[in-house]
């Protein structure tokens, strides 16, 4: 949090940040963050492209293979690395038999899905919180920071797995995934914003707007938002592989995405009875989730230095 706000606290007091032409190029010139940008990009084609290459390989998430699997040992996958083929790329599913391949990638839209989608939907909370109270008065910034706290204090896997376990079936769970950890994920995002707030309304640029009679909605709008982009950028990319960690959590204990609907987390659950005869059921999904999370943070890293002024790795 502290590195965030230190490159977010670099722009000149005497004019707004704007975007630069740069900032993109020195993204590009940093190597760790050009790889976690191919590699998100990659897992984002993936979960696009996820019914062509099911098809592709000719397999579905729900069909069962009940002859390639071991009943007389439980369901163990016939075959080396649990069952890979010409027909089935990674394998099939202990018990089951459903195709692995299939599974994953239609799993990653659920993933990265969520995540997204709840990500999305703390930074408009949080910055909108954030900016009315760095922006509000003594009593609007008191109500919204202890608004704030009481969200931070709660005990937030708890009160999600409360939470999933009564949403009613016919209501699309990975929808209700991304609100709930959205809704008990903001206030961190609040902090930021209001913080970076504080710091900004004290710029010459700000007080200028102030002046010329702006309405406080147009200063936010003009004066304040640009400046919040670096950090909240920078914050958004740690907070999708966070969100990406709790959906697979919460699928891992029992109340996130249900089967036959595949997701990452909900893989791994079942995958750790099999970890021994069937290896490559855990190691297929949390391959794919190490490799995404590895790669928000390489991006995340990148943005942060590419964006920071005081930054001279990256040449412009």
């Amino acid at each position: 949090m502290t590195v965030i706000t230190e490159a977010a606290a670099g722009s000149g007091p005497s004019s707004p940040p704007r975007p630069r032409a740069a900032v993109w190029r020195r993204l590009r010139r940093d190597k760790a963050a050009a790889t976690g940008m191919v590699i998100i990009a990659l897992m984002v084609a993936v979960a696009v492209l996820a019914p062509l290459l099911a098809a592709l390989e000719g397999q579905d998430t729900t069909t069962m293979h009940p002859e390639l699997v071991d009943s007389a040992t439980g369901g163990t996958p016939l075959g080396s690395l649990g069952g890979v083929s010409g027909a089935h790329w990674l394998g099939v599913e202990p018990q089951t038999g459903r195709d692995l391949f299939a599974r994953l990638v239609y799993g990653a839209r659920i993933s990265l899905g969520v995540a997204i989608g709840a990500t999305a939907l703390q930074v408009l909370i949080g910055v909108g919180v954030g900016i009315a109270a760095g922006l509000g008065g003594r009593l609007v910034d008191t109500a919204l920071g202890r608004l704030t706290d009481l969200t931070l204090a709660f005990p937030s896997v708890l009160f999600a797995i409360a939470l999933m376990a009564i949403v009613p079936g016919s209501v699309p769970r990975p929808l209700i995934l991304a609100v709930v950890i959205a809704l008990l994920g903001w206030g961190s995002t609040a902090r930021l914003a209001r913080g970076q707030t504080l710091s900004l309304r004290t710029r010459d640029y700000v007080a200028a707007a102030k002046l010329s009679g702006a309405p406080p909605l147009r200063v936010a709008r003009r004066e304040i938002l640009p400046g919040l982009v670096t950090p909240i950028l920078t914050y958004a990319a740690l907070l999708v592989p966070a969100n990406m960690i709790s959906e697979a959590g919460l699928s891992f204990l029992g109340v996130g995405v249900r089967p036959p609907t595949p997701s990452w987390g909900q893989m791994l659950s079942q995958g750790t009875t099999w970890f021994r005869p069937d290896v490559m059921y855990v190691l297929v999904p949390g391959g794919a989730l190490f490799l995404t999370l590895l790669a928000f943070t390489l991006l995340a890293d990148g943005v942060r230095r590419t964006m920071d002024p005081k930054n001279t790795e990256v040449a412009p």
